[in-house]
């Protein structure tokens, strides 16, 4: 079979290359999955790039998201249930980008006919953490504002639609003005642009507070992916009691918080990572999560454009494709 992976962490463009490789064999409590299309995700290049939380174990093949039919078990009633079905395959060791995969049976969850391969294969990592960090962990209620950063991505644009959605209100922060159109139909409420590199956090926390009506205590919810200056600016903006999410390390660079601005407010600031967050959860919650999801991307709210479509044999194009800023969409590699 033909699979993408590195032998040593870099660059992705540089370290990437498809071949053919033995296909592999479920053991007890697996699933052999015929990958049907997998995304690029930021999660996917920091993991061969070797800064992502997991490490990989060269040589390696990336994708930690993807859609597939199931076509065989190793054996357990969840796997042999599962058989012939198409299913979301959520990959925690990386290894989507590739004909077959084998992933645990806990790991695949059947999906909806009514949806494409396209919109499945992008099914879990934006949509349902937009979900669950708006509506399961920080249930913002109506009416109160979201901060979040790294706006301009397609995650970004899901939360503002789940903003207007369900009547909260989002502050977006992005670093370049060419998001603001496309947030402003998505249904964010306020657009803040921001360079760390050229603007103080002085001026980041006073356009924060006047695009939320110049009330300080106005913004009490927050998800960041980014980390770094920009998340260090804007959590001295957040009003008492506030709740900040971190979920991304698109920075690469730690914070700098004064703690007596914590303790002040009475600050809560906690982690969220999908991957450990569903381990927690049963099958129950993971049907009914996939319903409300599902139903979200048919009406759009939780939709994702695709960016371009590649094969394995031209990766390294696709690749470069999802690292390019000027263009949007997701790109998807595909078997």
């Amino acid at each position: 079979m033909k699979s993408v992976f590195f032998d040593v962490p870099g660059d992705p463009s540089t370290v990437l290359r498809s071949a053919d490789v033995a296909k592999p064999v479920p053991g007890k409590g697996e699933v052999l999955v015929r990958m049907l299309a997998s995304p690029i995700n930021p999660s996917d290049l920091m993991f061969v790039r070797g800064v992502y939380g997991i490490q990989p174990q060269c040589p390696q093949s990336p994708g930690f998201e993807g859609v597939g039919v199931v076509e065989a078990s190793g054996g357990g009633i969840r796997g042999s249930l599962f058989e012939g079905r198409r299913v979301v395959v959520m990959n925690a060791r990386g290894g989507n980008w590739a004909q077959y995969a084998v992933v645990p049976a806990t790991q695949v969850i059947p999906v909806s006919k009514k949806l494409t391969d396209d919109q499945a294969a992008v099914f879990f990592v934006n949509p349902a953490t937009a979900w669950i960090l708006t509506r399961e962990i920080l249930r913002v209620p109506t009416g109160e504002w979201l901060i979040q950063t790294a706006a301009g991505s397609t995650l970004g644009h899901m939360v503002a639609r789940l903003g207007r959605h369900y009547g909260f209100r989002t502050l977006c922060i992005v670093r370049r003005d060419q998001y603001r159109e496309s947030l402003s139909r998505a249904g964010a409420t306020a657009i803040v642009v921001f360079d760390p590199e050229t603007e103080s956090a002085k001026e980041l926390q006073e356009k924060i507070r006047d695009a939320a009506g110049g009330r300080h205590s106005g913004c009490c919810f927050a998800i960041d992916a980014v980390g770094g200056p920009l998340t260090s600016a804007f959590v001295p903006a957040l009003g008492p009691g506030a709740r900040l999410v971190l979920f991304g390390t698109l920075s690469d660079q730690p914070i700098h918080l004064f703690p007596r601005a914590v303790m002040q407010h009475g600050m809560t600031i906690e982690g969220f990572w999908l991957g450990r967050f569903l381990v927690g959860k049963g099958l129950l919650f993971r049907l009914n999560l996939v319903r409300r999801i599902t139903r979200l991307i048919r009406s759009g709210i939780l939709g994702t454009e695709v960016g371009g479509r590649f094969d394995f044999d031209h990766v390294v194009d696709a690749v470069r494709m999802a690292e390019d800023r000027s263009v949007s969409g997701k790109v998807l590699l595909s078997p």
